[in-house]
This record gives C-alpha cells, structure tokens and sequence, in this order.
C-alpha cells in the first residue's frame, strides 16, 4: 500500500462549526488580527475562544472588546498566570464545535484555511488531523492564493512511520485542525513537554486515525519575531533534538506500549534522531568553534543510537571536528548541506512530509 493517497479536492456538504482557540499572554496588539483572520471563513460557522493567561498588557481589555464587537468571540482570563500548556488545556476543553483549531494569538490563519481543512474531513471520516503548509512572515502578513492542488491522505501509521524515519514533526502548529473526536481521545497537550506537546498530540492522532494535507495554498501565516519561544526558551538545536527524543519516548513508553508496530519505529527515530544531531554538529564547529555545542551534539547522538559511532558519517565528522581539518573541505560542506536543506524544504513544502 502507498504512503500517501492523492485525491480531487471537493467542496463542502455541510456546514460545520469550527471552534478555535486562541491562547494569549502579552500580545494583545496581534490579537485583532489573529481573531479577525479566524473569523474570515466561508461556509462553516466558526466560534472564537481567546484565553488569556494573566497578562501584564492590556490583551485581556482588547480580548474582551472584540467579543463585544462579536457574539462569536468569547473570552476567558486566568486570574493567574498558569503558563502556555494549561492555557491551551483549559481552552480546548472547554469549546464545542465539529473541529478544533489552535491559533496562537501572534498567528493568523488564511481565509477560508478551515474550510479548505473541514471539507478534506468530511469527505474522508477516517482523518482525524488535517494540515498544511504554515508560511513564516515577520513584518506584514503576505497575500496568499486559496486554490487547492489537491488532498493528500496518510493512513496513521503509514504518517508515523515517516515521522520516525525523519525524526521530527511535520507541523508548525497553527495550520492544524482536529476532528472533535479524534481530539476528545486525547488527554489534551502533555505539561511534560512544554516544547513538543504538539508533536505528542500529532503521534497519538496517528497512532488511530488517518492524516489528511491540504496541498497548495499556505493553510495559515506563522509569525516570527523576537519572543517566540522557539527563539527563546526553547531555542537552540540540542534542546530540540532532547524534546523530540523525550516524545518520542512517551510515544513508546507510555502511549502505545503493547503494539509492535509502533515499537518497531523505536530504533528507527533514534537512528534519525542521531543522525540529525552529526548533522548540527557540523554546523555548529563551523559557526561555533569554541562553544562546546559541536561536541554536546555529537554525545547526544552517540547516547541516542550507540550504533551511530559505526557508521561513515561518525567517523567522518569526528575528523572535521578536529583542528587542523582544513577549510576548503568545511565550504564544501557548507554548500552540501545547503543543498541538501534546500531539496528537503521544498520536498515538505509540496509533499508535508
């Protein structure tokens, strides 16, 4: 059987209702444009939930005047400030709707994204996760196009199986949408993985239903700017390759524990996970001489797959990584590595994988 199903993309029957949550800490001057971007959908009837986490701006007054300018935004505010998992948490369970969409609040989605996501959803009930491509701004939002190529659609553990063989998720997070069912089976995001809680969610949907890719347009607008938490808390390749080894342990340990074919993968990410990390290594000796990342790196790889040591491209990165490696070979690196990150994005870009 194929990895991947390629179908005709087809219009709504129905019309569902979409709820959307918007979680929200400080960024009350992204939060018009993030609700009004939710809100910008034909044919399906979309309800707006902002939660926000205590702030110290004034977002919980703006959340609070777009709801009155709105009977289809509502609005909840913690008297206490609870951090970023709990504020997703306390949204999702509490919304109703046929789908769910989480929309951080300095996001925006693409009009007519969710209807593009429903559609693939009602025409295949085995998808529980629907996504896209999240195209990345950081001043102006840019114009998209809202022509769909076509669908794509995974059976879950064919998508796993990927996701283990290339040791990351897929996702950026704000292109996502939800069957209501296929997230009530959920126990919502995982505080323990407050870096790659999505990556968890994403797995478990696999782990029972099928994943479904709207290809072509961008499905939603990832803003970047100097206090995202990939850029701050977060920020740093060896803490990313740690979260996604951590969930990729949950995923093993706790989450399908008695079936085979999810054991299986277990080598299998471990392996890419490796591999990615010789990979950073390199980079980081080159932009990072004297930092000891390079070697943090190349531990976690050798701690992640103690097999990677037997392999050409340990030994061969062991080798640039001493002193007297010479330059030319490092630039020649450069541009292989740029290469081959060039290939790689446009392959996800057109394929999601």
């Amino acid at each position: 059987m194929p990895e991947m199903r390629v179908h005709r993309p087809q219009p709504l029957r129905s019309r569902p209702t979409v709820a959307v949550v918007i979680p929200c800490y400080n960024y009350g001057h992204f939060l018009p444009d993030a609700v009004a971007s939710a809100l910008d959908q034909d044919g399906v009837d979309v309800e707006v939930l902002i939660v926000d986490d205590a702030s110290t701006d004034d977002s919980a007054d703006v959340a609070r005047s777009l709801a009155e300018a709105d009977a289809r935004v509502r609005v909840l505010v913690h008297p206490a400030n609870t951090g970023h998992i709990q504020t997703y948490n306390d949204g999702l369970a509490v919304v109703g709707g046929d789908y769910v969409a989480l929309l951080s609040a300095d996001d925006l989605l693409t009009p007519n994204s969710l209807t593009r996501a429903a559609a693939l959803m009602e025409h295949h009930p085995s998808v529980g996760l629907v996504y896209g491509f999240a195209r990345s701004f950081s001043d102006h939002p840019p114009a998209t196009s809202g022509e769909t190529r076509n669908w794509s659609v995974w059976k879950g553990d064919q998508w796993l199986r990927t996701a283990a063989r290339k040791g990351r998720c897929f996702l950026q997070s704000p292109e996502a949408l939800m069957r209501r069912e296929a997230l009530d089976q959920t126990d919502l995001y995982d505080p323990r993985l407050p870096h790659s809680g999505d990556f968890d969610m994403w797995m478990r949907t696999a782990a029972t239903w099928d994943i479904g890719r709207v290809n072509g347009p961008a499905q939603a607008l990832y803003r970047e700017h100097a206090n995202n938490m990939h850029l701050t808390t977060y920020a740093g390749w060896l803490t990313d390759l740690r979260e996604r080894r951590t969930t990729f342990q949950v995923l093993f340990d706790e989450r399908e524990p008695d079936r085979p074919d999810v054991q299986a993968l277990r080598p299998v990410a471990a392996r890419a996970l490796a591999r990615e990390a010789v990979r950073r290594a390199l980079a980081a000796h080159r932009e990072l001489p004297d930092s000891g990342e390079a070697e943090a790196l190349m531990a976690f790889a050798a701690t992640t797959d103690p097999t990677i040591r037997r392999t050409v491209r340990w030994r061969g990165t062991r080798l640039v990584l001493r002193p007297t490696w010479p330059a030319p070979a490092s630039l020649a690196h450069r541009f292989g590595e740029r290469v081959r990150m060039h290939l790689t994005w446009r392959y996800w870009r057109r394929y999601g994988t």
